[in-house]
């Protein structure tokens, strides 16, 4: 196992600069996901860690040592692509053990490596048969297990189930959870589904446009967003955002304004906004609820339910929500199209932003985790 330090981290293809001032800490023995929309740099990061990208400015570090300039090959890494890139003609078991006995490896340690990896994937019944018979998970584990029989001290996962359906998608996750667990070792994941960064990781970092937006644990990045960005990108459905201005600044937090005259209260820290200001307030669908008749509320339209069975979703258009609005109501629930209802929220749920995306501080944050 090793630790993962990234210091002042650049990367500049001629004038266009990718990746900018990341600094990341990952522990020995973490499960790390870089998750942001395609185009963030996101791989890049990561092949820079593998070394199949060079570091245009800044330190990585591995267990201490500097590798800026090491080869791939000598930084204790695996990495697993996207594509499972088996070798059609060989068994899953040459497939495994082509590594080892490319690095010089022995027979006896060669077979070791490889049926400790096949048990750990539960693969050790196929290891006679060829890549064409096996299906798209399978081959996903034959891929992971030849990244396994080298005993890294760092994985690396590029985009691992991006190939496989939905169905098998979830049954991946729980094994590579399930295999963090049984191998204690440093894994760094690349994905865009924040569904597979939210089940996976022990920490989250959410990249976009080269940036670092937040590093933190699942709970954190979602009950505490350090930016809109963040707070739009975590969580599905995605937050609703509600544009307004500050009306009051009290002891109990900020009242916000919208342009229709309603107002809302989010318990936050005030910091230091003024009367006047441009703000935006995010309400996750969950905490959006449809108020009663004599109760605050946003004047809202129906635009359709959406029922998923166990749950359903009201999407609704408002005057100060460009982009609609998205409540979580009881499966149950009948909404004509067009109807007009008021939706409200707690001043506890809001979440409170500045003109710069900046996220205030809450005062009431359902964060367990201190990382």
């Amino acid at each position: 196992m090793a630790s993962v330090t990234l210091r002042n981290v650049a990367k500049r293809y001629e004038d266009n600069e990718v990746l900018r001032n990341v600094n990341l800490d990952i522990n020995d023995g973490e499960f790390v996901v870089f998750v942001g929309p395609s185009g963030c740099g996101k791989t890049t990061l990561m092949r820079m860690i593998a070394g199949l990208e060079d570091i245009s400015a800044g330190d990585l570090n591995i267990d201490s040592t500097r590798m800026n300039d090491v080869p791939p090959a000598k930084r204790g890494i695996a990495m697993v692509f996207q594509s499972y890139a088996l070798y059609p003609h060989m068994t899953l078991y040459d497939n495994m053990a082509f590594g080892l006995k490319l690095a010089g490896a022995k027979k006896p340690e060669i077979d070791a490596a490889v049926k400790n990896a096949a048990k750990i994937l539960h693969i050790d019944h196929l290891l006679e048969r060829k890549p064409k018979q096996l299906s798209g998970g399978q081959r996903q584990r034959v891929a992971i297990g030849r990244a396994i029989t080298r005993k890294p001290k760092v994985f690396l996962f590029d985009e691992p189930l991006s190939n496989l359906d939905a169905a098998l998608r979830v049954k991946m996750r729980l094994e590579f959870a399930r295999l963090h667990d049984e191998l204690k070792t440093t894994m760094i994941y690349v994905t865009h589904d924040q569904v597979e960064a939210m089940t996976l990781a022990d920490k989250i970092v959410v990249l976009s446009a080269g940036n670092v937006e937040q590093v933190g644990s699942p709970n954190r990045l979602y009950h505490a967003p350090a930016n809109r960005f963040v707070a739009g990108f975590i969580g599905s459905p995605k937050m609703n955002f509600l544009n307004g201005v500050v009306n009051a600044v009290t002891a109990d937090g900020v009242l916000v304004r919208y342009e229709t005259g309603e107002t809302q209260r989010c318990a936050v820290e005030p910091g230091n906004a003024r009367v006047g200001d441009a703000v935006t307030v995010g309400i996750r669908p969950e905490h959006l609820h449809i108020a009663g008749a004599g109760d605050d509320g946003i004047a809202s339209r129906t635009m359709t339910v959406e029922s998923l069975g166990d749950a359903a979703y009201l999407y609704a258009e408002s005057a100060v929500a460009p982009d609609g609005l998205i409540a979580r109501i009881p499966p149950l629930d009948q909404h004509d199209k067009g109807a007009t209802l008021k939706l409200g929220a707690t001043p506890d749920h809001c979440h409170l932003f500045d003109s710069d995306g900046k996220a205030f501080d809450r005062r009431i944050v359902e964060v367990r985790s201190a990382a």
